[in-house]
């Protein structure tokens, strides 16, 4: 690229959260709900407990046989991960609307993290 020309436009960000980041949440919080470490559910998952770390935070996508190990280690089936995540993905994309003082109607896709204001 020259001096000359501009970067191409980067597209605006999704407002649904990507699969990875709410599957690495769903991951996580089943972990913590049966109180267990990284390091056990990796050791019985056979994959490193960095591996497993970057997974739950949503750096990593997992392959589907990575995904079904973690799921096992966790009691879950891989069909469960994905009733969860659907659930999730679902909140996060279901209209929102809101009525300002003045009757006005504003809509919007719920997701977290995002605030719909009417005027």
């Amino acid at each position: 690229m020259s001096i000359q020309e501009s970067p191409r436009p980067r597209p605006a960000p999704s407002q649904e959260p990507l699969w990875r980041h709410v599957v690495g949440g769903v991951l996580r919080r089943r972990r913590r709900a049966q109180g267990r470490t990284l390091q056990d559910v990796a050791d019985v998952a056979g994959i490193s407990m960095p591996y497993l770390s970057e997974i739950e935070r949503g750096r990593k996508e997992p392959s589907s046989e990575m995904l079904a190990a973690v799921a096992g280690a966790l009691g879950l089936g891989l069909v469960d991960v994905l009733a969860l995540a659907q659930g999730e993905l679902a909140h996060a994309a279901r209209p929102v609307r809101l009525v300002s003082a003045t009757g006005v109607t504003v809509s919007g896709r719920g997701s977290r993290g995002t605030v719909c204001l009417a005027a």
